[in-house]
């Protein structure tokens, strides 16, 4: 019986270091063009964000080569700052847009950067290992509606349920 939760524990940690069904990362993806600060403009509601505004990440290389992630959200209701800190990984071919990042512990879970302008690095599509985990990330606070509404509709077309699409105030 302990063999058989250990494996099953195993395979719920395997299994959230994936993709949704159908998301496919980018290729050519190139690490030092996406290091830096993003601004959340959207994303589906999650129990680690929610009530939030003014998220941003900051990814940066570490010293052992994996990334820094740096998270940070003003909670207006507590009228607080949280920030937490954890690191990513390639989940695989370092030129796919394929991590793996952990905020605790040995536990990774997958983010999988789907969509992303490739001419500037101006703004990215992330997806969690679910369905339920989906961001729209820019370098700026705001980001253009028509570009907002083209992101909305792909990400539509990809399986998200834009309905739960919540706008990141900034």
């Amino acid at each position: 019986m302990r063999q058989f939760m250990l494996g099953m524990l195993l395979l719920l940690l395997v299994g959230c270091t994936g993709a949704p069904k159908g998301i496919v990362a980018v290729d050519r993806f190139e690490l030092p063009r996406y290091l830096g600060t993003w601004y959340e403009i959207a994303r589906i509601e999650n129990r680690f964000e929610r009530g939030s505004e003014q998220v941003t990440a900051e990814y940066s290389l570490r010293e052992d080569g994996k990334v820094r992630v740096f998270n940070k959200g003003y909670y207006p209701v507590k009228k607080q700052w949280k920030t937490i800190e954890g690191k990513a990984k390639f989940a695989g071919d370092p030129t796919k847009g394929a991590l793996a990042v952990s905020f605790f512990g040995p536990f990774y879970s997958g983010y999988t950067v789907f969509d992303l302008d490739r001419v500037n690095y101006s703004w990215a599509m992330v997806a969690g290992y679910s369905r339920d985990y989906f961001w729209i990330l820019a370098r700026t606070p705001q980001m253009d509606p028509a570009l907002f509404s083209r992101l909305l509709a792909e990400a539509g077309a990809k399986g998200f349920d834009t309905t739960r699409v919540t706008r990141t105030k900034q």
